[in-house]
């Protein structure tokens, strides 16, 4: 199932569109789910008790004109509405548990104007254990690549293979990217540093990932790309001409920034197109 958050932003409909259309490529029934934290308006010496129903009203507006935007741009995708009570990012990580995918906007109604990720898609994307995509409101053009961001680990793996899924449903090439940055003390003078062993190695890591997955995806085309520069860059950098870019998460430790990664974090941050967060 591909469950997808609302809350009537111009983003959170992006994300809707999004998510139906990846429930039509892959056979999915698609959840929309809308949630409502009463807790704000029961603090205080005289809590309005209206209000919490007023915004339970507007959530059925927003589920049904949801529901039927996906009706009537593919009526054969099955689809739920869901009203549930309580703070939106807690609803979502809690609703990932029946999920193969959830989808969220990059920004709320009650995002900061200036920010680029909210903080419910910041705290999804972090916790989730099923791939959370987040979807900007900005229209993007299709036909585009599905880049993936992969490291010399094997903690990236669950995002290559997202990716490559991905793109055999869209019919669209894959390039896979490894971005590698030299450290500060290799700029030192009296330590050598062997451009073109760094250079090959970084080839042969993004080979050797992609010959895990080509034999079961005969037909994708695959460009395997290996930067010498500082990954969220030319993941960015690539993200301008990409319909999705998809990165691992490697889910350690207790903060959300932590659970992110440097490199996914900053991705979300950035980024230009949709993207996947998958992880380990």
């Amino acid at each position: 199932m591909i469950i997808v958050g609302v809350d009537g932003s111009v983003a959170a409909r992006a994300a809707v569109e999004w998510a139906a259309n990846d429930a039509f490529r892959t056979g999915e029934p698609l959840r929309i789910v809308y949630a409502v934290d009463r807790s704000p308006y029961q603090i205080g010496r005289y809590p309005d008790a209206a209000l919490p129903d007023v915004l339970l009203g507007e959530g059925s507006r927003i589920l049904r004109e949801a529901e039927t935007l996906v009706h009537e741009r593919l009526p054969t995708v099955e689809v739920t509405t869901e009203d549930v009570e309580g703070r939106p990012a807690e609803v979502l990580r809690e609703q990932a548990k029946d999920a193969t995918e959830i989808v969220v906007g990059s920004r709320g109604l009650g995002g900061f104007t200036g920010a680029l990720l909210g903080s419910v898609s910041a705290h999804v994307a972090g916790h989730a254990h099923c791939p959370v995509v987040v979807v900007r409101g900005e229209p993007r053009p299709a036909g585009g690549e599905v880049v993936v961001g992969v490291d010399d680990s094997q903690e990236c793996l669950p995002a290559l293979a997202y990716a490559f899924e991905q793109a055999k449903l869209r019919h669209r090439p894959l390039r896979v990217m490894h971005a590698w940055q030299l450290p500060v003390h290799a700029f030192a003078p009296e330590i050598s540093y062997d451009m073109d062993e760094v250079r090959a190695a970084q080839h042969r890591t993004v080979r050797d990932h992609v010959a895990l997955f080509s034999g079961d995806y005969p037909q994708v085309e695959v460009v395997e790309d290996a930067q010498c520069a500082h990954p969220v860059e030319a993941l960015t950098d690539a993200s301008q001409r990409a319909e999705l870019l998809v990165v691992g998460s490697h889910g350690r430790g207790a903060l959300t920034s932590i659970l992110l990664g440097s490199v996914s974090r900053g991705v979300l941050h950035h980024a230009h197109c949709p993207v996947a967060v998958v992880r380990a």
